[in-house]
Parts: structure tokens; C-alpha cells; sequence
């Protein structure tokens, strides 16, 4: 049902995408419509298809980031936990910026969202769209979102040296790891395997979506939810089909 979800404007795309039941979520629908895909497509913004954007990049059909929101929305939403510590969120490969948008309107105005990307070119195209709005200024001026460089197959560290152990919001057995870990991982290209060090990043509790190549054949991938409990317990999920671009180094790397 997927390829009926294109509209003539957002509000009728993010409508189609309730309607084939891509969107499930009030919260999810909410922030797709705070979202116009316009500023972040280079054509045919409201075609539920996947488009290059340069750089051998694409930015997804919105009926894939809709199904990835929708897997990590609990670990998306401001905490309710008794610690309430402030979310973050890794969207590797980050491309256009339009779904780092997405994840930071749902994450709260205390979240902080990184975009990483594996070549220059590609983070400042992220942030100049994010620019476009008098939202996506206040919330790049802010801190909420940020853009980086770098190998998205080793994860992120975005160092917070306010939010030190046992600070506001930190438990009391929480690890510095944990603590700059993060509640959610998105990865909008796939991995050559299920790398280990985006696994340990996760925080406890933390979920991971990621398109993975299939190792008896290169030419297949499938999406992966990776979910760390509060003990540590990692759990492996292998869910569809899928066809990305892969995660790779910088060209000329």
C-alpha cells in the first residue's frame, strides 16, 4: 500500500500515509505535518518514492521514515521514566535533514538530535534545509539538532559536559557511557553487518532501526530492530526486505 501514500501537498501525503497505515500515532502524524518534505526533497517532494539528493545519497520514501518513527517512537517521546533525562537521538546518515527534523520535533525541546554524515557536502545540505524555517533556525541555534562529519559505522559521540554523572536528570548508577549514549539510533543506509559499536552506544533502555546487507547475499537487506534493555540484554530482530544505499566511507576513502 505503500506506493498509494503520494499526495499533492504534505498535509494530503502525511493523510495517505495515515490511511495506508504507514503513520499509526497521533504524535507521529503531528510531526510529519510540522514537517514540509518541500524543503528537503530536491523534486516531486509529496511522491511517496525515494529521490537522489547528490553525493550517490538519496533521501527515503516517506513511508519508509515513517515506518522507522514509528518503530523507535518509544524511545523517541520525552521520557516518563523517574530519572526524565532529557533524550538523544543518532540519525546516521542524516542526508537531507528532513527526518532529523522529524525526530527532533518528537524528542522534546530538552532533546538533542545529531545528524551525521559521512562527507562535508552532506551535513551542510542537512543543516541549510533545517534553515529554511523559523522552526528549524531556533532549533539548530539551539543545540536540539546538530550536524556532523563522520564514520557513521563507528556511531557518535556528541560530548555534553553539563549533563556530567549525577547531574540533573542522571540516575544514580548511571554510566558515562550511558549517559552519552543515546535512547535512539536511525541508520538511513546499509551496513555491511550489525556493528558492534553502534549496539554498544545504545543506552538502557535503547533501540536501534537499521537496513542490513544479508550475509549469504550481498544483494539482499533487511531492516533490524536492536533493542537494549535496562540490565544490558541485547535483542535481534530481523524484520523485511528493504533496498538502500550502503554505509560507506568518504569517496576516496
Amino acid at each position: 500500500m505503500a506506493w498509494r501514500s503520494s499526495g499533492r501537498c504534505n498535509a494530503s501525503l502525511v493523510e495517505n500515509l495515515c490511511t495506508n497505515g504507514m503513520i499509526t500515532s497521533d504524535a507521529v502524524k503531528r510531526a510529519f505535518n510540522a514537517v514540509d518534505r518541500a524543503h528537503y526533497a530536491p523534486s516531486s517532494p509529496y511522491e511517496d518514492s525515494p529521490q537522489s539528493i547528490g553525493h550517490k545519497a538519496t533521501i527515503s520514501a516517506p513511508h519508509m521514515h515513517a515506518n522507522a518513527v514509528e518503530s523507535l517512537l518509544p524511545y523517541l517521546l520525552p521520557s516518563t521514566s523517574i530519572t526524565k533525562r532529557p533524550r538523544r537521538v543518532l540519525d546516521i546518515g542524516s542526508g537531507s535533514g528532513y527526518l532529523t527534523h522529524i525526530l527532533a520535533e518528537l524528542a522534546g525541546e530538552d532533546a538533542v538530535v545529531v545528524g551525521v554524515e559521512h562527507i562535508e557536502a552532506l551535513r551542510e545540505l542537512g543543516e541549510s534545509n533545517m534553515r529554511k524555517t523559523a522552526e528549524g533556525r531556533a532549533m539548530l541555534d539551539a543545540g536540539r539538532v546538530r550536524f556532523r562529519v563522520g564514520d557513521g559505522r563507528r556511531g557518535w559521540v556528541e560530548e555534553e559536559p553539563e549533563k556530567k554523572k549525577g547531574g540533573p536528570g542522571a540516575a544514580a548508577d548511571e554510566s558515562d557511557d550511558d549517559a552519552q549514549g543515546w535512547d535512539a539510533i536511525h541508520v538511513g543506509a546499509a551496513a555491511a553487518e550489525l556493528h558492534g559499536e553502534l549496539v554498544r552506544q545504545l543506552r538502557r533502555p535503547g533501540r536501534m532501526f537499521i537496513p542490513v546487507e544479508d550475509e549469504s547475499s550481498r544483494w539482499e537487506q533487511y531492516i533490524w530492530v536492536v533493542d537494549k534493555d535496562e540490565q544490558g540484554k541485547v535483542e535481534k530482530k530481523r524484520l523485511y526486505g528493504v533496498r538502500y544505499v550502503p554505509l560507506t566511507d568518504a569517496p576516496g576513502k
